[in-house]
């Protein structure tokens, strides 16, 4: 798409726990700017490690449950690595906002990098359906990824997200929401209260 063309938005909730004088924070806050352009670019991340699932039915096939496990478990992680591989280039070289990061094991493990990559299912974005939004937005499909009637990613071994390079990005928890919150939500998705209402099931404060 040509830059500055908008071809989808994406529907938060806002951080409902007041942490002394801290602000409550929102995830387009840390994509907009005080003008309310988007001063930060917003990076959707597709990964998938292909062709694991015919090797897992291959040894199911065979009675060898271990290893269709343990195939699944490998893509998995090598889904992850790949992700979090990923986002070093984006860091370094891709969009080039900490191209000195010099950082050791232990420092990327507890995320001491700028920025952060919060996912669909997060505690600051609790909400699933949002998936939908992106694989319309990238065609995703295309590259062998599919998505549940229950928003769930098909092969497994997927993983989706967003890129956040603000200095000032950080996760959080939404927390608990009300019944206006609710109703607010519903309203902006197109939805009915009962429907956010399970997908919003674990937020509930009632």
């Amino acid at each position: 798409a040509d830059l500055g063309q908008t071809r989808g938005h994406y529907e938060r909730r806002r951080e409902r726990i007041a942490k002394g004088q801290h602000q409550r924070h929102r995830r387009q806050g840390f994509a907009d700017d005080d003008d309310g352009d988007h001063a930060e670019h917003l990076q959707r991340l597709f990964h998938q490690h292909g062709g694991i699932e015919q090797h897992a039915d291959k040894y199911v096939a065979e009675n060898d449950d271990y290893s269709a496990i343990m195939i699944k478990i490998l893509a998995d992680r090598l889904a992850e690595a790949f992700a979090e591989v990923l986002h070093l280039y984006v860091r370094k070289e891709y969009w080039g906002y900490a191209p000195d990061e010099n950082l050791k094991l232990d420092q990327i493990l507890v995320e001491g990098y700028q920025g952060t990559r919060p996912a669909p299912g997060y505690p600051a974005c609790p909400e699933h359906s949002e998936k939908r939004r992106l694989f319309d937005l990238l065609d995703v499909e295309k590259s062998g990824i599919l998505l549940t009637e229950n928003y769930a990613m098909y092969p497994a071994a997927s993983v989706c997200g967003y890129y956040f390079s603000h200095p000032g990005s950080q996760y959080f928890n939404v927390g608990r929401i009300s019944t206006d919150q609710v109703a607010d939500y519903a309203r902006r998705k197109n939805l009915t209260v009962a429907d956010v209402e399970k997908l919003l099931a674990q937020n509930l404060n009632y």
